[in-house]
């Protein structure tokens, strides 16, 4: 007769549980969002995010030293420009003020990774990611000529100095398409990290705050997925990947750990989770309220991001996790 097996055994002391311990959580793993926005020495709370800013050139300059010093390799730049016009103007031009920021960085913290956000909503007037048809208020945006304006706007991120274009309108095609402008324009090396599974979700209200990207009407739900679908995510991962990405995110992350499993389970490129903005606010107004320890409940829904396949992490708790991790 077999003798009987306890697991308790192998958790009775600190040094013998790390021993034993199936995921880690490094600062490798992170990826620190940040807003760039015109002016000089600004720096704006945003409401619904206690501890995320909106913030000029200068001052995201400080930020991307701070995030080097604490060991996180990558940030990920959004852009707020001054104006926004219903071509995104801001978006793909050669001034406009992420690769304004991307440039700043790299210069002054050339080691640090700069991804940037390839989307439209933060510069176009309606607030939709990319063109509408003239008099449509449904939200439904036109593919195709999209697809063009997001060629641009890589090609000048990558100009810029970009080291990562991460596109997430959830057009169709969007991946191809960049990549032949990437590659056209001499950037064959620059890859792309697609938001290749991103859900219409209600997680991502403080976001819009924060990039100021609210649609004027209608709703996202006619190209960003059903969060009811999981065996779409990958159709689309399979789509992005016959079209050119290097890695893949799911976002948003908490309600989603499924789909990062199921994708890290038909892939080996890299994938990344996004904790977004709501998930971030949930446990910072629970942590202020005095509901929660907001050290612990970050690191265990890091560490379980990790557990669902994760290999990379982008959230707003990084500079806190990088500290926390010593």
């Amino acid at each position: 007769m077999f003798p009987k097996h306890r697991p308790r055994r192998l958790r009775s002391h600190p040094q013998l549980r790390r021993m034993v311990q199936e995921h880690v959580l490094t600062t490798n793993d992170l990826i620190y969002p940040l807003f760039a926005v015109p002016g000089e020495g600004f720096a704006k709370e945003v409401k619904s995010m206690p501890g995320v800013y909106q913030l000029s050139i200068d001052k995201i300059v400080e930020e991307a030293k701070e995030v080097y010093d604490l060991g996180i390799p990558a940030i990920i730049l959004f852009g707020i420009p001054a104006d926004k016009d219903g071509d995104a103007t801001g978006a793909w031009h050669d001034h406009g003020i992420v690769q304004q920021a991307a440039t700043a960085v790299k210069t002054a913290v050339p080691d640090l990774i700069v991804i940037v956000d390839t989307c439209l909503c933060e510069y176009t007037s309606h607030g939709h990611c990319g063109y509408l048809q003239v008099g449509d208020l449904t939200g439904r945006v036109l593919n195709d000529p999209t697809l063009e304006l997001l060629k641009k706007t890589a090609v000048s991120q990558a100009r810029s100095g970009a080291d990562i274009i991460a596109p997430s309108g959830m057009m169709d095609g969007f991946v191809q398409a960049i990549r032949a402008g990437l590659d056209e324009a001499g950037f064959e090396e620059i890859p792309i990290l697609s938001y290749a599974a991103k859900y219409a979700s209600a997680y991502y209200g403080p976001f819009r705050d924060a990039a100021e990207s609210t649609p004027q009407f209608g709703d996202r739900r006619t190209y960003q997925m059903d969060p009811a679908n999981g065996q779409e995510a990958l159709k689309e991962i399979e789509l992005d990947i016959a079209e050119g990405a290097d890695m893949l995110m799911v976002k948003p992350a908490l309600a989603y750990m499924d789909i990062i499993w199921r994708v890290k389970q038909a892939t080996n490129l890299p994938v990344a989770a996004y904790n977004v903005s709501g998930e971030y606010s949930m446990i910072k107004a629970a942590a202020l309220n005095g509901w929660i320890d907001e050290q612990r409940v970050v690191m265990e829904t890091l560490l379980g991001f990790k557990r669902a396949g994760a290999d990379l992490i982008l959230t707003y708790h990084a500079k806190d996790a990088a500290r926390w991790l010593g």
